[in-house]
């Protein structure tokens, strides 16, 4: 009776490790080739991005999504080799997915914006922009937020839904900028003096470029001046300290020149009523 039991677990003992032997032996398998595979296609993926040039901050990002995804779809064959049924874990999976989607609906939806600035880059860390109300210098382009350094030297933190789908002033985009400036001058002025000294004004300044070739013009009569609109191009970089200098030399040689330049003025009359009234 005894050799009998133990002949019956011998054969049980074969049949368990001739079944899950071959299954485990099979597991390993497919883990570490599906690993390999897995190393490959993220190598893959991070080379073709950095080749586009795209940043350093999306790369590894897309790479290690790319990488777990596959190891996602490993482990489900592993299971499966185990008679496991992958058809409700995955189900369970995918609900579980749709809830914390659900969850964090407004944390992705930073994601998904901080993804559209990285890869189409309406702008670059050191850029002068306008987004979200402020202006200031790009000092970080994160998956969730931007970091934006004011003009006063703030720095302010935006998250990327708050800039994605909105206005975008790139200041520095291009390579030159046109500064805009409007002069007021008096009626009684000679308009062709007042041309003629602000041209030279402009012309005197190396920082401005005589390509595209500044404008000046008279735009408008107002109330109480004429107005010259002043358009001369200049770099990003030289953009406030051309328009500050030229405001200041424009004023100083009008007046040698002897032109005015008025300010508004309201004239008041006085009627003496009638003692009789």
């Amino acid at each position: 009776m005894g050799d009998f039991d133990l002949g019956g677990l011998g054969v049980l003992a074969m049949s368990l490790v001739t079944t899950w032997g071959v299954r485990v032996a099979g597991a390993i398998a497919v883990l570490l080739i599906g690993r390999w595979v897995a190393a490959r296609i993220r190598y893959g993926v991070r080379a073709g991005l950095e080749r586009r040039q795209t940043d350093e901050t999306l790369s590894p990002f897309l790479s290690g999504i790319a990488y777990w995804l596959t190891m996602a779809f490993v482990v489900v064959a592993v299971l499966g080799l185990f008679g496991i049924p992958t058809a409700s874990l995955v189900a369970v999976l995918g609900a579980a997915g749709l809830a914390v989607g659900l969850a964090l609906q407004g944390t992705l939806s930073h994601f998904a914006a901080g993804v559209m600035l990285l890869v189409f880059r309406p702008f670059r860390v050191g850029d002068l922009v306008e987004v979200g109300g402020d202006v200031g210098k790009v000092a970080e382009i994160g998956i969730f937020s931007m970091v934006l350094n004011t003009t006063d030297n703030v720095r302010t933190i935006i998250p990327n839904s708050e800039v994605w789908g909105k206005p975008i002033k790139n200041y520095t985009a291009n390579e030159t900028r046109r500064v805009d400036m409007v002069i007021g001058v008096g009626y009684e002025d000679d308009l062709s003096l007042v041309k003629e000294t602000i041209e030279r004004v402009v012309r005197a300044d190396e920082r401005v470029l005589t390509d595209p070739e500044a404008r000046v013009a008279v735009s408008n009569l107002g109330d109480s001046s004429v107005d010259f609109v002043v358009r001369p191009w200049c770099t990003p970089d030289d953009y406030w300290d051309v328009r500050f200098d030229l405001t200041r030399r424009i004023k100083e040689e009008l007046e040698g020149a002897g032109c005015s330049i008025p300010f508004p003025q309201r004239d008041v009359h006085l009627f003496q009523a009638s003692s009789a009234a």
